[in-house]
């Protein structure tokens, strides 16, 4: 926050649940310092209005550079770790990449019934990615933030530590999901067999009132559609939310240290509990997003018949 602006619990919440967005204003717009813009201009929101009057096409940099960085980083670990590996018993980092595989690998087993070599690659990804978005939670709250202020030498600018509080992304990586099982389903089944799971299915007419389907392919493809659709929006939702809400407990427990000895006494306690219990939290979330990646390509590859 600006030094000459009055620091307030509200003020506070809402500038750590605001993303560094980068947008286009319009001519004419006046600006959080009373500018006004003379041309259409490409800029960092400065404020939250700033940032919704940006519209839809607005690029949050904090997520997509964590995203991106923690990419990266996990493939230098793991390229790291595959060449230094040995036959021996493993040890340290070797050591927890075996037993993430072996987990991964495991679980992809359990309930992937079908054959295609790209599903186990897809759910390790999933988990060790997510996981690592994730894990960004259990830094301090001001850390990042005021580093990133520092180091930019701005005061308004908006810095997210946790990529999977922020709606676009586990909605953009939960609708790849939904690409994969479209491309999926109708490698496996073909074009038309999956238009037919789509369009005679739940109602299918008796034999001999075939005529029927003139009315029940309309009202299967829209309940089918509807349930095929809701998947991704519940995949990338249930994890937003579960991130989102933890986050903001974060947030509300680093707001108590500013409030006397006693409650900022409780806060430390309080944030110490809570960052361990949201170890557990972070990995079981990165593990639902991941079986249900796996179901959902499950459910693509099997047959109607089969269920």
């Amino acid at each position: 926050m600006a030094a000459n602006e009055e620091l307030t619990v509200s003020s506070y919440i809402q500038h750590h649940l605001q993303n560094m967005t980068y947008g286009k204003l319009e001519a004419g717009y006046v600006r959080y310092d009373g500018e006004v813009l003379a041309q259409d201009t490409w800029t960092l929101a400065h404020s939250s209005q700033e940032a919704k009057d940006m519209g839809f096409v607005a690029f949050h940099l904090d997520s997509l550079g964590w995203g991106v960085f923690l990419a990266i980083f996990l493939g230098f670990i793991f390229r790291r770790t595959i060449k230094k590996a040995n036959a021996d018993v493993p040890k340290g980092v070797q050591s927890f990449v075996e037993l993430t595989v072996e987990f991964v690998n495991n679980t992809t087993a359990d309930i992937f019934n079908h054959r295609n070599a790209l599903v186990g690659p897809i759910a390790f990804t999933i988990f060790t990615w997510i996981f690592m978005m994730n894990f960004m939670k259990l830094f301090p709250i001001d850390l990042i933030p005021l580093a990133a202020q520092g180091i930019a030498q701005d005061s308004h600018l908006y810095f997210k530590a946790v990529p999977t509080t922020d709606p676009n992304v586990t909605l953009g990586m939960s609708f790849t999901v939904f690409i994969l099982m479209i491309i999926m389903g109708i490698r496996a089944k073909g074009f038309g067999g999956f238009m037919a799971e789509l369009t005679l299915h739940p109602f299918s007419a008796p034999k001999g009132k075939e005529w029927l389907y003139v009315f029940l392919i309309p009202i299967n493809f829209l309940l089918e559609t509807i349930s095929l659709i809701a998947k991704p929006i519940s995949l990338g939702l249930r994890l937003f939310g579960n991130m989102y809400a933890g986050e903001v407990i974060f947030i509300l427990i680093a707001v108590m240290f500013g409030a006397g000895i006693v409650l900022g006494s409780l806060a430390g306690v309080l944030q110490w509990a809570w960052a361990v219990f949201h170890i557990l939290v972070i990995t079981l979330q990165a593990f639902i997003f991941m079986v249900l990646a796996i179901v959902y390509m499950e459910m693509a590859h099997a047959q109607h018949d089969d269920h």
